[in-house]
């Protein structure tokens, strides 16, 4: 089975690739251009990239890349809220595979807060998203339970996460895994990308994909709510 043979939406393109590598570098090459546009237009440029361990290939990737990191923000679609030396801090893996050798000149924007509850994080991480001109490039990714950043399928706010209309830039949400607790960019701040790239991996994707393109329910599969935007997926096998 092929992405080809999905009827995705009008809004969504989708970039099939051979091999993850392929993948990696179709996606970083296609980045990369879109940040070097943004800073031909306005001097600057803002990425947003989602944690785990699927992305890795595509960070090391896009740091051969010809870019003037040193006008690039960094940021993060989501982060657990663990310190940065934790092994399962979005921003630690950043920091070892992305934000190195000339990206490292990039200015990196952290969600994680150590406040006194995951809530009061949200608030200091919503305060410091204020700076966010806007967003130039997002790349996302979904897990096989349909979730997108951390707007995971019964977490309480997931209503106000996934609401276009929202005034909140970030909320505390739970995970169903460990660490439950993550702080996530709303769908409201996700929307305003000027490109936004889902990055997925084999039958399995395919087949949670199928299965948001079959409903309608968004708390059922968040991932649905971008699938009804201008939308690139790179896929691969």
């Amino acid at each position: 089975m092929a992405i080809s043979e999905l009827q995705l939406p009008a809004n969504v393109t989708a970039h099939d690739f051979n091999a993850a590598a392929q993948l990696a570098e179709g996606l970083a090459k296609d980045v990369a251009g879109r940040l070097n546009a943004a800073i031909a237009a306005n001097g600057q440029a803002t990425l947003v990239v989602s944690g785990g361990r699927s992305p890795v290939a595509f960070f090391q990737a896009l740091i051969q890349q010809p870019l003037d990191w040193s006008k690039v923000l960094v940021t993060l679609a989501d982060e657990r809220w663990v310190p940065v030396e934790h092994a399962d801090s979005n921003a630690g893996l950043l920091k070892r595979h992305l934000l190195t050798g000339n990206a490292a000149k990039a200015r990196f924007l952290g969600l994680y807060r150590a406040a006194a509850s995951l809530e009061a994080a949200a608030l200091e991480a919503e305060q410091a998203l204020a700076e966010l001109a806007g967003i130039d490039v997002l790349v996302l990714g979904m897990g096989d339970d349909g979730h997108t950043a951390s707007l995971f399928p019964g977490s309480p706010n997931l209503s106000e996460g996934l609401d276009p209309q929202s005034t909140r830039r970030c909320l505390p949400m739970l995970a169903p895994s460990v660490p439950h607790q993550r702080l996530s960019m709303t769908r409201a701040l996700l929307a305003r990308a000027a490109f936004t790239a889902l990055s997925v991996q084999g039958p399995g994707k395919l087949a949670t994909l199928r299965a948001a393109l079959a409903g309608d329910d968004l708390s059922e599969m968040p991932i649905r709510a971008f699938l009804q935007d201008p939308l690139d997926i790179y896929w691969c096998p």
